[in-house]
């Protein structure tokens, strides 16, 4: 499957005034409780809205024109999240729509990504890390929860081969530089060129090059299979915290 990666296209990351209205789409009202307050620590003047199935979201979404960012459950009584995540990117690209699910299935993450999500959120997730996500999110970035990247394998004396033979695997052996290692950690962040050139100090056509270097050393075609790729192999990436400072030797 092609994974496609949209950055920065909903309004939200563009928006100066400080409201912001937000769609709730989950039928259990305890989630949505919930949810509430997590949004309200982040933007304390939203407007939320709330549905509990399909319906009731598609015809918010019709009166509310100005919606910037939804909250989508996959598992609605009364369709297919999926199908409405769908819906949403055909007729109203401009709407960030961040999924909420209880699944931590690898499979659907990638699928709603690749419908156009810009982000894919476990409910189990702790408040920090949801805040944390919609924050990347509306900034313009796409966050992809790390432990889903992850395969899980059963324990067994060909896992734990696999599992030593991998994590024998260095960056080196790809013939990856120090700076690419450095977008690569910003990538797995979900960041865009343009918010990984800033910290780095380069410019974004230098991350671009940098990427597709990436991309071709690990023997991929897109940002998630590499996302993927690199979990797989357990590497231990230079830290993104915080800005870094240009690297005159960094050939860019």
């Amino acid at each position: 499957m092609v994974v496609r990666l949209k950055y920065g296209r909903g309004r939200a990351g563009r928006r100066n005034h400080i409201q912001m209205k937000i769609l709730v789409i989950d039928d259990h009202v305890l989630i949505r409780e919930s949810l509430q307050g997590v949004l309200r620590e982040w933007q304390r003047d939203a407007a939320i809205l709330e549905a509990s199935d399909c319906r009731q979201a598609m015809q918010l979404i019709e009166e509310h024109t100005d919606l910037e960012l939804v909250l989508l459950d996959l598992n609605l009584p009364d369709g297919d999240g999926f199908h409405v995540l769908a819906d949403l990117q055909e007729r109203y690209p401009a709407i960030s729509v961040v999924v909420l699910s209880a699944s931590k299935d690898r499979d659907s993450m990638l699928r709603a990504l690749d419908l156009g999500a810009l982000g894919f959120i476990p409910k189990s997730a702790r408040r920090a890390v949801m805040l944390s996500a919609l924050q990347l999110v509306i900034s313009g970035g796409i966050y992809i929860p790390p432990d889903i990247l992850v395969r899980r394998e059963l324990p067994s004396p060909r896992a734990e081969a696999i599992r030593r033979r991998r994590s024998k695997v260095s960056p080196s052996d790809f013939g990856l530089t120090q700076r690419q290692l450095e977008v690569l950690a910003h990538m797995m962040q979900g960041k865009s060129n343009k918010m990984i050139c800033r910290p780095l100090g380069v410019t974004e056509a230098t991350v671009k090059t940098h990427v597709t270097a990436i991309l071709k050393a690990l023997n991929v075609s897109s940002r998630i299979e590499a996302v993927i790729a690199v979990g797989q192999l357990g590497w231990k990436l230079p830290g993104v915290g915080g800005s870094s400072q240009p690297n005159r030797h960094d050939g860019d």
